[in-house]
């Protein structure tokens, strides 16, 4: 075997693991082990720094909070340490404040609980240079996959209005591959040299808003231990994505408005402002204009976010490009699961029932059904009943209504609704109950009767 692919597949590389969850730490080593890679994995900031000096490893996930000290002391413990570790850390959900703390500590990366694998597993192969191919390593645009109309169309208005420094949005429904459109335009920007921070406007609590978009003095207001940045000083001198910025309050609106006016920002309890040069895209799944209407969103900052629109197609638009971004998918999946050298491949009838099928979670919903098949599966080939695709259509729900009580019809829809609330939320279930408008509380109830996991 060359070295090439021994790189490529991360074998003899090591990672510590640094968390006091042992269901976290059990996820993480098997994840990584899938990815053909060896982790320790210890619960507290002692134990770290004793294997620190016994071992080299070639990456650290450590969480920010330990039983005996902080996960930014083992930060800075390692970038004091010989060598260039590549450490990571990961947060309490929506709080971006730790999450700029590490990175200024010297982190490279972070990522919030609950763990997203798809995250973790692309944090990991960023650390490691794992599975570089050649897009990424001739610093090529991230690629979005299609041959039809729409994704053409699509990747030939990102590549033109790339080196524009106007303010981009980006619509398009949940899972249609926002993030990766604003990564691309990143790619070919005149700040592509500069990091690429992306937020998500909706996980961050009301309260925390301006603090962790703007920093803060030390001294503040209660906490504020010492001088923080937030996300635009994080940004300086690349990109800020804000993801779901229709979920940005009212107040935080004025003050974003403000910020891409003036190209300045003040951190909280600072009497200056400090200038920045920032790339700002924004995108969301919901309809601005009807916001607007609706008085939920500023109309003047509607316009001024709105300068350049891509509109991201959904997937059921894009039928001819299905297998293709299925099998790829499943080429990337199956080569971090499963042992090396076996690959999964898709029956015909697999094929058909995808391309038949209405994706309303779009390619998001289409890599999760596979990831799902590919797990409780151990053949070779995923045929269309390993799938589990229930119809998703008003043909198709009122043909099967011919069967069955009504109210498991109703069970079946409010079961896909909760699931898909569950996926946009990453899991988090008070974040979900926010995107239905119903209470934690109940939110709970309808699981458990429904026999839906966290």
């Amino acid at each position: 075997m060359g070295r090439h692919d021994s790189k490529r597949r991360g074998e003899g590389k090591s990672v510590l693991v640094v968390d006091d969850e042992a269901d976290i730490r059990e996820l993480l080593d098997l994840t990584l082990a899938r990815m053909g890679l060896h982790a320790d994995c210890v619960g507290t900031l002692d134990e770290a720094r004793k294997l620190l000096d016994l071992k080299r490893y070639q990456l650290c996930l450590t969480d920010m909070r330990l039983p005996d000290g902080d996960g930014l002391d083992l930060v800075r413990h390692i970038a004091s340490l010989p060598g260039d570790l590549p450490v990571a850390v990961i947060t309490a959900f929506g709080n971006a404040e730790s999450a700029v703390s590490a990175l200024k500590a010297g982190a490279f990366d972070y990522i919030s609980k609950p763990v997203s694998l798809e995250q973790l597993r692309g944090l990991v192969k960023s650390a490691l240079e794992i599975d570089a191919t050649e897009s990424t390593a001739t610093g090529s645009a991230p690629e979005l996959i299609g041959a039809s109309s729409a994704i053409s169309q699509i990747r030939d208005r990102i590549d033109r209005v790339a080196k524009s420094q106007a303010p981009i949005y980006i619509t398009g429904e949940s899972g249609t591959g926002k993030e990766l459109a604003a990564r691309r335009l990143h790619a070919q920007a005149t700040h592509r040299n500069g990091p690429f921070i992306a937020v998500n406007c909706g996980a961050i609590p009301e309260n925390l808003v301006e603090s962790e978009f703007f920093g803060f003095r030390k001294g503040s207001f209660t906490g504020a231990g010492e001088d923080r940045d937030g996300f635009f000083q994080a940004a300086n001198g690349g990109t800020l994505f804000l993801d779901e910025v229709a979920d940005l309050p009212l107040p935080m609106q004025v003050k974003l408005l403000r910020a891409i006016q003036e190209k300045r920002v003040r951190k909280v309890g600072a009497t200056t402002e400090d200038g920045l040069d920032v790339r700002l895209i924004c995108a969301t799944h919901q309809d601005l204009k009807a916001l607007v209407e609706q008085g939920r969103f500023r109309q003047d900052l509607f316009y001024r976010v709105n300068v350049i629109e891509l509109r991201m197609p959904p997937l059921r638009e894009c039928r001819e490009d299905i297998e293709t971004i299925a099998r790829r998918i499943l080429q990337r999946l199956s080569s971090e699961t499963r042992e090396l050298g076996v690959q999964v491949e898709l029956a015909d009838d697999a094929v058909d029932a995808l391309c038949n099928y209405s994706f309303p979670g779009n390619v998001r919903e289409l890599e999760n059904i596979l990831e799902r098949a590919l797990a409780l599966t151990n053949d070779p080939v995923i045929h269309a009943d390993d799938l589990g695709l229930v119809p998703t259509s008003n043909n198709d729900i009122a043909g099967d209504l011919t069967t069955g009580s009504l109210q498991d019809h109703l069970d079946q829809v409010e079961r896909a609704v909760i699931s898909d609330a569950l996926q946009r939320a990453g899991g988090n279930r008070t974040a979900a109950a926010r995107i239905l408008g119903i209470t934690f509380r109940s939110m709970r109830y309808r699981m458990a009767r429904l026999g839906i996991a966290d």
